[in-house]
């Protein structure tokens, strides 16, 4: 009974350190979650690091690391579509003699530099007039010249406007008082409220352009989902409750990010919108997928960035374990970035085929190998401790983490997704919270053309300024000429590269 009591206490122990630990690290700790290379010689008894051994059967061979790329130093050339404006500045006459012979001096050249200037954003008023034509004679017959396309139906907001809010909220993270505030400088006044309708009804209009790309979507190989919390204020109830946003990325073929709002975490929402979906899924360990994958129409690919976080977080508490199954991981992570240095873009097909037989020829053996350590060491470790739950993560489901290996277009982790959701978390703490359901779905209009135009290194506000303009009168059949990367074809002037 001792000896039990000691394990349960000592399982509680490791328990509890390591809920502080991750504690300490959400609050206070510095996001990266990067190991020195030569962690691991902690961990050496003094005489055995003197000695140069073989690695034993369970211990991973060294990995050489490529020394980090930092840019170049330098200032950037200022870009060539900026307009530009010449400002001479010239000796006056006196300065132009000579105070030798008293001649005027002849101009022999000029020196130049550039200054960048910022123009502020203003406001102006257009006033469309339409003209009454009546016959004289009969004193019938009165036409009035159409009215021009609206983006809100009797609405005075035009396109640049409305697309200012839309990008500043959801792009660039400023809430709808903030936007109140900075037009009041202008000397115009707009409520919040009236830009929160304003909000909704754009999302309507824009609705069946994110439809487009979800069947667009849909028709990948391989689709990246995550998903992150939203709180949504509820009349019925005296707080917030939880909604959720779900981002559903397509592949190269088919290059659109698609949210999708949910009240709650049920697996019905996931299940509706992959209804008709057949390929790969990368994405985390989510139990609301798993009817999913029993259909057999859709593969599960798990993310080693989520099961290598499990053991970073648990690198304090049992640390040669830990840093052990990261070393592992660090050399798969090795092969991928030894493929991506002989990635060409012109020709993907065949980058894939060569990164899925480096992977076959390097990884599988890493893998085969990583697989008899952790079976052999979860063994000795308690069940419950940080480590053993984590490797328990990774066996149960070792299938989903080793299926990256059967094709090229796969990738070793969901990042992808993580990073498209990465802006609801950044809006999530400028304006805490949608209004209701409508607001939610709302935003994953409004995030899915965002994300979208990212993807597609679209220009977002002259985008959305265009389509407002364009959307009210365009044919449905022809819908696909709107979407961010068949617009940038006819628009090539609004190509903003990402920064690398």
């Amino acid at each position: 009974m001792v000896l039990v009591y000691g394990y349960e206490q000592q399982r509680e122990v490791e328990q509890l350190k390591h809920f502080i630990e991750r504690l300490l690290r959400q609050r206070f700790g510095a996001r990266s979650e990067k190991i020195a290379p030569n962690q691991m010689s902690l961990f050496d008894e003094p005489e055995a690091a003197e000695e140069v051994a073989e690695p034993e059967d369970d211990e991973p061979p060294p990995t050489a690391v490529s020394a980090h790329r930092r840019r170049g130093g330098g200032r950037n050339k200022l870009p060539d579509h900026l307009p530009r404006e010449r400002v001479e500045h010239d000796l006056t006459e006196s300065e132009k003699r000579c105070p030798c012979c008293d001649q005027t001096r002849q101009r022999i050249g000029e020196i130049s530099h550039e200054q960048l200037e910022f123009i502020p954003a203003s406001l102006k008023v257009i006033e469309h007039v339409r003209f009454k034509y009546a016959c004289r004679e009969c004193e019938e017959h009165v036409v009035l010249a159409a009215a021009p396309a609206r983006p809100i139906a009797k609405g005075f907001a035009g396109p640049g406007l409305l697309s200012t809010i839309l990008v500043g909220k959801y792009s660039d993270h400023l809430p709808l008082y903030r936007h109140e505030s900075i037009l009041s400088r202008n000397g115009v006044q707009l409520s919040r409220s009236t830009m929160s309708r304003w909000v909704l009804e754009t999302a309507e209009l824009l609705q069946p352009l994110t439809d487009l790309m979800k069947s667009r979507v849909l028709q990948s190989h391989v689709m990246h989902t995550d998903d992150t919390t939203i709180p949504v204020q509820d009349q019925r109830l005296s707080r917030t409750r939880t909604g959720r946003f779900w981002v559903y990325c397509g592949d190269a073929g088919h290059p659109y990010s698609v949210y999708d709002f949910t009240p709650n975490r049920e697996r019905a929402g996931p299940q509706a919108f992959l209804k008709h979906f057949r390929g790969y899924l990368q994405a985390d360990a989510y139990a609301g997928y798993e009817e999913l994958y029993r259909s057999g129409r859709i593969q599960q690919v798990l993310c080693w960035a989520h099961a290598r976080r499990k053991f970073y977080d648990a690198r304090t508490v049992q640390p040669e374990a830990a840093h052990r199954a990261l070393l592992f991981i660090q050399q798969l992570y090795a092969i991928e970035r030894e493929a991506s240095d002989l990635q060409q873009p012109a020709d993907c097909e065949r980058w894939w085929q060569h990164r899925r037989q480096l992977r076959q020829d390097k990884a599988l053996p890493v893998l085969e190998q990583f697989r008899d350590w952790l079976t052999e060491t979860s063994r000795v470790l308690l069940p419950k401790s940080p480590v053993a739950v984590a490797m328990q993560y990774l066996l149960s489901r070792w299938s989903g983490f080793t299926r990256y290996c059967t094709e090229g277009i796969l990738s070793i982790d969901n990042n992808l997704a993580e990073r498209t959701l990465r802006p609801c978390a950044i809006g999530r703490k400028n304006y805490l919270f949608v209004g209701s359901d409508r607001g939610g779905e709302a935003a994953a209009v409004h995030y899915s053309l965002m994300a979208s135009c990212k993807a597609n290194e679209v220009e977002p506000f002259a985008y959305l300024r265009d389509v407002l303009s364009r959307i009210t009168d365009h044919a449905a059949d022809r819908l696909e000429e709107l979407l961010p990367d068949q617009w940038l074809k006819q628009h090539p002037e609004s190509h903003r590269p990402r920064r690398r």
